[in-house]
């Protein structure tokens, strides 16, 4: 079984071709994180866990998603990882996370996919992203190859800069960049509402027609980058920036 989280689609894509490839069942864990619901599943094939990575690591809320879910059946498990160009330590991280679920980690692939932060980062340009989601097919595909056969994912030899990335940094950056209060809306709000929906953690609500974020976030960029009047911004860092969704990834 595939279980996936994805804000802007790119994991979402990923986790559609694994499931075509494995011709197993894809599940999208964006309600159980969203209504806070412990997950039952059960597989006889290898779990298959895709999400994008957040500052080198999983993100903390598909952690908990997989923390608090019950797996019956096969007691192997992947990571398939979406990056903008490398996943640090996560493979470790991944591994502890699996012991604490009494499953057999099998490693952790990474494909490289358009970058969506971008109050950090410009989005990729039309030419990049062309690039990146035609080379995407080729890549999930070899990962399928090696799940099929049973292999593990290549080992990956995390140097001093991936562990610092992974630790230090990650801590950092969870407490000090995820301020959910740098998000404003501008006159050019529609009212349509799309942002409180798409919200993996129930943290926007609609007021007088415009959006409120509350005190929670995972900075996973679907309010702002899914805005069909691009009327949100994070602060003055996301100004006159395009904003990227995977277009083979939506709904």
């Amino acid at each position: 079984m595939i279980l996936y989280f994805s804000g802007t689609g790119n994991s979402r894509y990923c986790a559609r071709l694994l499931g075509e490839a494995l011709q197993d069942e894809c599940v999208d864990a964006f309600h159980y994180i969203r209504d806070g619901i412990a997950g039952e599943f059960a597989s006889r094939k290898p779990w298959v866990f895709v999400c994008p990575t957040y500052c080198w690591q999983i993100p903390r809320v598909f952690a908990d998603f997989i923390r608090s879910a019950h797996f019956s059946g096969s007691r192997d498990a992947y990571f398939v990882m979406t990056c903008g160009g490398e996943v640090g330590n996560a493979p470790a991280a991944n591994r502890t996370l699996c012991a604490e679920k009494a499953l057999t980690c099998r490693g952790t692939f990474s494909i490289v996919m358009p970058d969506n932060y971008i109050v950090l980062f410009p989005a990729p340009t039309q030419e990049e992203t062309q690039k990146l989601l035609a080379a995407a097919p080729a890549a999930v595909r070899a990962c399928a190859d090696r799940i099929l056969a049973g292999q593990n994912a290549p080992e990956h030899t995390a140097g001093f800069a991936d562990k610092l990335k992974s630790g230090m940094v990650n801590t950092l950056f969870y407490r000090f960049n995820m301020q959910p209060k740098r998000f404003t809306v501008s006159d050019a709000c529609v009212s349509c509402g799309k942002c409180e929906k798409v919200c993996p953690l129930g943290n926007i609500h609609m007021q007088d027609g415009r959006p409120v974020w509350g005190n929670h976030c995972t900075h996973c960029m679907a309010c702002l980058s899914g805005c069909p009047a691009e009327a949100i911004e994070y602060g003055k860092s996301t100004r006159g920036k395009a904003r990227y969704q995977c277009p083979a990834g939506q709904d």
